[in-house]
């Protein structure tokens, strides 16, 4: 399947609906060249090299919006810099969590030795801030609404499984959980705000989670 889930087109950008297990841009080796990005330069031709203005984890599903355009590229990840970009994630974690809304501020950095893991550094790390709410428990797990402040890598993974955080792993998180295979991760980015590129409208997109 090389298809795209195309939730918003325009001339100069596209707003998809990623699956999990799927890359956002093309890894290394012959082997990891199926992504959106690639996907997207079959569909779109007349795409630019690099449309890439975000990217969401391998096993992250969700809402993604892609440039068609230098220009679009441009404003889009000048919005994403200067954080007038707005995004919800709803996830599963495996365990109960008893509060009932909170913000996590917890430092990360990457652990060169064990890439790509990041590890908690107060000293080095550069700091993350996540809002959350509790949606309801069931069943030895908690449904988690993530509002993501900053857009540090594998924020709302580390915020959720480090003791610091909420202490309960993402369901099927193959780096910080007991997830054992791509596309497990219970992790959706269910809502995407932004400003059109051209026009300076606000723009808000919804997708749920098929796991919800």
């Amino acid at each position: 399947m090389n298809d795209l889930d195309i939730v918003h087109e325009e001339e100069t950008f596209v707003v998809v609906n990623k699956p999990s297990g799927l890359l956002s841009v093309p890894g290394r080796g012959p082997d990891m060249q199926d992504s959106v990005v690639s996907r997207l330069k079959l569909k779109y031709p007349q795409c630019i090299d690099q449309p890439s203005v975000h990217r969401l984890d391998m096993d992250t599903s969700g809402l993604q919006v892609l440039a068609l355009t230098k220009e679009s590229q441009r404003n889009i990840t000048m919005q994403f810099q200067e954080r007038r970009v707005e995004k919800t994630y709803l996830a599963i974690v495996d365990g109960i969590v008893d509060q009932d809304a909170g913000v996590i501020e917890l430092a990360f950095r990457l652990d060169p030795d064990n890439r790509p893991f990041q590890i908690y550094d107060p000293v080095q790390g550069k700091l993350g801030t996540t809002r959350w709410r509790k949606l309801f428990n069931i069943d030895g797990v908690t449904h988690i609404e993530f509002t993501p402040l900053t857009g540090r890598t594998h924020q709302l993974r580390l915020h959720a499984a480090h003791e610091l955080g909420l202490g309960c792993p993402i369901v099927g998180d193959r780096l910080y959980g007991s997830g054992t295979a791509p596309g497990q991760l219970k992790l959706h980015a269910s809502w995407l705000a932004f400003d059109h590129p051209d026009t300076g409208e606000r723009l808000s997109f919804q997708s749920q989670p098929l796991f919800f």
